[in-house]
């Protein structure tokens, strides 16, 4: 009897091998003899295993039957669109750890069934695992007789060579292994090999296992009939079924007509000068004008997993509108309308439609003093004597003489103030002025012009005096933060003073009440002087009542105001000087002239010649210049 190899017998038969040893063999079999290198890609859908893995051992039985055998590849990949990912990116590790459990698990246990166990000492290489089945002898060259085979069973034995007889080898059908990814979106199959006289796998087979594992939808029919048939079919994974992925609703949306953030930045033009009428801090609509779009949810379209089972999908939310004062939603619910003429802005969370009171000329006797709820625009000039209070933005076209002015937003005076050292302006956000002169100014947050000429002004946050001219000469500016100037002082040694820290803006409002209850007192003692009438017995009561309410604010004031400095002291007393790097309070300027004062905090320095190009600042608890070459 010919000598079979194990590998035929669990395998079936192959082509016969060559005997003759110094027979020449073919460069291209040769090269199909070698070894087959592992993979080594560097792919996030491949499931990568050791060389020593269960699988690659059933892989090398398979591959000593056959002349050619492919490397086994396990990818969770799409093989027909390589753009497509099958499974999540955030979902693929986490896949293809349980794929690898369920491999281990199974390839392990195909290799016990078959029988097989490594040699201690085996030949190194492919054939260091082997079956524990042995081969059948070979047939002696000189068959004995059945007397001569009973003289002995052990010297039988030892002339025929005969092995005990051990158990036989095992018929087992190709195995398919159905792998379920976690959200029932695909099936996936590996095929493990036939042995002895095992059935080969075929469509059937293929479909019973998917059946078993529950998957009846979206199964790929094609690879059903292809897949006994390829050259790959095994140790290979195959996209076997593929569900429909659930489209989650998409949210409504708004869509904005007008900005929500107000940006007022001043544009630097040719010579360095400054438009100021040009900030577009109104943005003006009519009765129907669409403020803003809302667009309807777009439902969800629910999905359907390989076990033919439906996946619910989100439904998309509706937005809810940002409907203000003024506005008010179409018939159909998909746009904001203003439903008033005005200016937009938006606060809080909503768009609001605020009145723009419009005069065209002058604010002089012929309007009167303002008080408006709304926004102001005026479109001539702030005459002398006359106050403006408005709860929003201010915007003067001309010029601002000795007027009082009072915004809870922003002041934009295109051709400046000329206050004849009688102009009051308190500004609770922004101010932007072509120059300021002879005004007393106080505002909560910047101040940027192209110069300040013998003014008082206070500041909470940054003095900017860089367009234009750039200058600051005479007068005390109080910034909390910086000034930033191009020029300070003049040649001509006039005082002008810079401080730099504190809360000015309340050092301002406790002047301004102070001034007020000197005034009220005053005129109580001139009233107190008249001859009794009915003028007096009229405002005599008045304004005793208004000088008691104002002294009571003063008191609060100037208690708030203590506590402040207390406060700031006793940090002080802890740190001693102030982090340099921290302390953000500075004068920048390209030069300072003789007879400005600097003052940061309680340090200050009086400059005695000119300075160039220099920053003012703390250091040491002194003020110091730093100059730049």
């Amino acid at each position: 009897m010919a000598k079979k190899s194990f590998f035929n017998r669990i395998f079936g038969t192959r082509p016969e091998k060559k005997e003759k040893e110094n027979e020449e063999i073919p460069l291209e079999q040769e090269e199909k003899q070698k070894p087959e290198p592992e993979p080594q890609m560097l792919d996030p859908t491949l499931l990568n295993l050791p060389s020593d893995h269960a699988l690659y051992k059933l892989w090398r039985l398979r591959k000593e039957h056959a002349d050619w055998l492919p490397v086994p590849i396990l990818r969770l990949a799409n093989p027909f669109s390589e753009e497509e990912d099958i499974v999540p990116e955030d979902q693929l590790e986490q896949e293809l750890d349980r794929l690898g459990m369920l491999v281990t698990l199974t390839s392990e246990s195909r290799l016990a069934e078959i029988g097989f166990q490594e040699e201690e000492e085996g030949i190194p290489g492919e054939t260091a695992g082997v079956p524990i089945f042995p081969e059948e002898p070979e047939a002696p060259e000189t068959l004995l007789s059945l007397e001569e085979a009973d003289s002995g069973e052990e010297e039988a034995r030892d002339i025929l060579k005969i092995e005990p007889e051990k158990k036989p080898e095992p018929d087992l059908d190709a195995q398919v292994l159905v792998f379920l990814t976690k959200d029932e979106l695909s099936a996936w199959v590996l095929v493990y090999p036939p042995s002895g006289n095992g059935r080969e796998v075929d469509g059937a087979m293929l479909v019973w296992a998917l059946r078993e594992e529950g998957v009846t939808y979206g199964i790929h029919n094609e690879l059903m009939d292809t897949l006994p048939k390829s050259d790959e079919r095994y140790f290979h994974l195959f996209l076997a079924a593929r569900g429909k992925g659930v489209v989650h609703g998409k949210d409504g949306e708004v869509e904005d007509m007008f900005p929500r953030e107000r940006k007022q930045e001043l544009k630097v033009g040719e010579f360095e000068k400054v438009n100021y009428a040009e900030l577009n801090l109104f943005h003006n609509v009519k009765v129907g004008d669409v403020i803003c779009k809302i667009s309807a949810p777009v439902p969800g379209k629910p999905g359907r997993s390989v076990l033919d089972t439906e996946i619910p999908a989100r439904e998309g939310k509706r937005m809810v509108a940002p409907q203000g004062r003024n506005t008010a939603l179409s018939e159909d619910g998909v746009r904001l309308v203003a439903t008033k003429e005005g200016h937009v802005e938006f606060l809080g969370q909503a768009f609001h439609v605020k009145p723009v009171l419009e005069i065209a000329g002058n604010v002089d006797y012929s309007t009167g003093n303002i008080n408006f709820l709304g926004d102001v625009h005026i479109h001539g000039d702030a005459c002398s004597g006359f106050t403006i209070r408005a709860m929003g933005n201010v915007t003067i076209d001309g010029v601002v003489e000795a007027c009082t002015i009072e915004a809870g937003g922003d002041l934009v005076v295109v051709k400046g103030v000329k206050g004849d050292n009688q102009a009051v302006i308190q500004v609770h956000h922004n101010i932007f002025a072509k120059y300021l002169e002879n005004a007393f100014v106080c505002v909560k947050e910047n101040l940027q012009t192209d110069s300040i000429i013998n003014s008082t002004i206070f500041c909470d946050g940054i003095i900017e005096v860089c367009s234009g001219r750039g200058i600051i000469i005479g007068g005390k500016v109080w910034a909390s933060s910086e000034v930033r100037a191009n020029i300070v002082g003049n040649r001509s040694r006039h005082p002008t003073g810079i401080r730099l820290g504190g809360r000015p803006s309340q050092d301002f409002e406790y002047a301004k009440l102070e001034q007020k209850v000197s005034w009220e007192e005053e005129e109580i003692e001139r009233l107190d002087r008249q001859p009794d009438s009915a003028a007096k017995m009229k405002n005599l009561p008045a304004l005793r009542m208004q000088l008691a309410v104002d002294q009571n604010k003063l008191k609060q004031l100037e208690k708030q105001l203590k506590e402040k400095r207390e406060a700031e002291e006793a940090r002080d007393e802890d740190k001693k000087v102030l982090d340099e790097q921290q302390d953000n309070r500075r004068l920048v300027c390209g030069i300072a002239f003789p007879e400005t004062e600097i003052t940061i905090g309680d340090a200050s320095l009086r400059l005695e010649r000119d300075v160039w190009q220099c920053t003012a600042m703390l250091v040491k608890g002194e003020v110091s210049l730093l100059q730049i070459q």
